[in-house]
C-alpha cells in the first residue's frame, strides 16, 4: 500500500476513532470558544478609543473574536491532538491575559495597547473569562483523551 494510501486509511481510522465524549467535549468547547466570540466581538466597539500608535484594544476584541471563532468550528470539526492544542493556547491565553491586565498594569507592549481594567463589573467579561477559563480546561482533558486514543490506534 502506497504511503498516500496508508496516511487516507489511517485519517479515516482516526475520525471514526474519535469518542462520543471528545466529541461532546469539542462541542462544549465550541459553545464556550463561541461565548468569548460573542463577547469580544459584542464589545470591541468599547475599547476602540484605547489604543497604541499601531492598535486599538477594539481591533484585538475583533481579532479574538475572529480566532475564537474559527478555533471553535476547528475543534467542532475535528477535535484531534493539533485542535486540541490549539483551542488550549487560545482559550489560555485569553484567560490569563484578563486575569493578568485585570490586576497587574503590565502597560503598553510593543503594537499592542495598555489593556489594564481593573475590574471584573465591565460588560461581559466575567461570563467571557469563566467561558474562556472552561474552554482551556476542557481542552487541556481533550489534548490528553486523544493523545491516549493515538497511542491506543498505535499498539
Amino acid at each position: 500500500m502506497s504511503q498516500h494510501a496508508m496516511q487516507h486509511v489511517g485519517a479515516s481510522v482516526a475520525w471514526r476513532d474519535i469518542s462520543l465524549t471528545q466529541r461532546i467535549m469539542g462541542v462544549a468547547t465550541g459553545a464556550l470558544l463561541g461565548i468569548d466570540a460573542f463577547v469580544h466581538l459584542n464589545d470591541a466597539s468599547q475599547y476602540d478609543s484605547f489604543r497604541s500608535s499601531v492598535m486599538s484594544e477594539g481591533t484585538l476584541f475583533r481579532i479574538q473574536g475572529v480566532v475564537a471563532i474559527v478555533v471553535a468550528l476547528a475543534v467542532l470539526l475535528w477535535p484531534s491532538i493539533t485542535t486540541w492544542i490549539v483551542s488550549l493556547l487560545v482559550a489560555g491565553s485569553a484567560v490569563g491575559a484578563v486575569i493578568l491586565y485585570t490586576y497587574v498594569n503590565v502597560g503598553q507592549l510593543g503594537p499592542i495597547p495598555n489593556l489594564y481594567e481593573h475590574t471584573w463589573h465591565a460588560a461581559g467579561k466575567i461570563p467571557s473569562a469563566v467561558a474562556e477559563g472552561l474552554a482551556f480546561l476542557i481542552s487541556v482533558a481533550g489534548l490528553i483523551m486523544a493523545v491516549r486514543a493515538r497511542r491506543r490506534a498505535a499498539v
